[in-house]
């Protein structure tokens, strides 16, 4: 090192400068830009982040001036720009369109944590700064529209004579990674040629998982732009992303937009409830009783077959929701030709022996082979149970974007808000009676 050595500093990415102005455009220089994957699951208990210093200082005055003599802070406008700035910046970290819930836990935070903010004209004392953060968030939404950033610039054309978008596209059922930006560095050329290597790759008899994985996760951008911007039919990605219609990337999909273990939750959750359920059948009369029992049946009681136990659970559930489940569960003899999908938009095929009795109210727990339908393609076969499918079916919902099946509105919702917890505490009627039967 020489006596005096010289330290030059070059700035690779230009700093923006500092602007409170609501038509500021922000900087994607952030992790956001360069991680597809910043979101965090919205929190049980929002925490209210810390304002500016001057802010945090005002703010102390009125709290200790609140606790002596009960005055309530007048804020100027400066201050409450700030407050709702930084708590809009904060609410996007977890989702882009909150719901109204949500506006009213932060408020309510907001008023817990500085209670000089409380509005004294307010029946619940953070009314008004509720509305604030609605119409804050729709700003902040609109400067990062302008910034490019994809999960909101999707929705844009609302205003100024321009075509609205068909329908609003966010998160549908609290997906936190929903629709995100390419990481830096990447473009739409990059990404479409490191799509073409995986599916030559998986051409191969034994494609390279490693290869695949990371293949897939650089990609995932570009995969969620196309499957929400263009909605594409199952058949075409199939074709376009036969990764996705792995196990394992099925799996890694679900983590990578929601950010939990799709196969360990479900089935740890599904094992907790399963004696609680087998109760519950028993205890039903009627016709829901009688196809219950018929499951029962075949099920030993004392029985270490997991399987069996799970196959039992996850035939019933649509039964005590009433789901109409006739079109969803098939079957077929594995010494008869390839079926007639094409009127299935989703469901799971049961592959059976020849010589086994083919009844829609059999468990058929010695099947040679399961599979799952989706828009009358067979996308995924050779799987070991309907348990195994099933789950996997769930991924693939979200993986792909699709709705819910109709006639098993109430099952999937179950297994997503009960099961899974994902999604809000308030539930449907019928969901929330049963999980108060499985909590009793």
């Amino acid at each position: 090192m020489p006596d005096k050595p010289t330290l030059k500093i070059i700035a690779q990415v230009p700093t923006p400068t500092s602007s409170t102005a609501d038509t500021e455009i922000i900087s994607f220089s952030s992790p956001e830009s360069r991680s597809s994957l910043t979101r965090s699951p919205w929190p049980d208990s929002f925490e209210i982040p810390y304002f500016p210093v001057d802010i945090e200082y005002r703010l102390r005055q009125g709290n200790l001036h609140y606790m002596r003599d009960k005055t309530y802070l007048q804020v100027p406008r400066d201050m409450k720009h700030e407050i709702l700035e930084k708590l809009a910046e904060t609410i996007y970290s977890f989702k882009a369109y909150p719901r109204d819930e949500e506006f009213n836990d932060v408020a309510t935070a907001l008023i817990q944590k500085h209670p000089c903010l409380t509005e004294p004209g307010s029946s619940n004392g953070c009314n008004g700064w509720k509305n604030s953060l609605k119409f804050k968030m729709g700003n902040y939404r609109t400067k990062l529209r302008r910034a490019g950033c994809t999960d909101v610039a999707v929705n844009g054309g609302k205003r100024k004579g321009q075509t609205p978008p068909r329908s609003v596209k966010r998160p549908k059922r609290f997906e936190i990674n929903f629709l995100p930006n390419f990481p830096e560095g990447e473009d739409e050329t990059s990404m479409e040629s490191k799509r073409k290597e995986l599916v030559e790759e998986m051409k191969k008899r034994r494609p390279t998982a490693a290869l695949i994985s990371k293949n897939m996760d650089s990609t995932f951008a570009l995969r969620r732009k196309e499957l929400v911007n263009l909605e594409p039919p199952v058949k075409d990605t199939v074709e376009r992303w036969p990764a996705l219609f792995t196990e394992s990337q099925i799996l890694e999909e679900f983590c990578r937009l929601s950010s939990k273990n799709l196969q360990a939750e479900f089935f740890k959750e599904l094992d907790k409830y399963t004696p609680r359920f087998l109760e519950i059948f028993k205890s039903k009369g009627g016709s829901v009783g009688q196809k219950l029992q018929e499951y029962l049946q075949q099920v030993t009681p004392g029985s270490t077959d997991v399987t069996g136990k799970r196959t039992a659970v996850l035939r019933g559930l649509p039964i005590i929701l009433g789901d109409e489940n006739t079109d969803f569960f098939k079957i077929c003899f594995d010494c008869d030709d390839a079926p007639d999908m094409s009127h299935t938009p989703m469901g799971i095929l049961t592959v059976i022996a020849e010589d086994s009795v083919a009844s829609p109210h059999s468990l058929h727990l010695e099947s040679t082979a399961t599979a799952v339908v989706l828009e009358g393609t067979v996308v995924m076969d050779d799987l070991d149970n309907l348990p195994h499918a099933m789950c996997l079916l769930f991924g693939l919902i979200y993986a792909l974007n699709l709705e819910y099946p109709q006639q098993l509105r109430y099952t999937f919702e179950f297994i997503q808000r009960v099961l899974l917890s994902l999604g809000q505490k308030s539930l449907k009627p019928k969901i929330q009676s049963l999980k108060n039967l499985l909590m009793q």
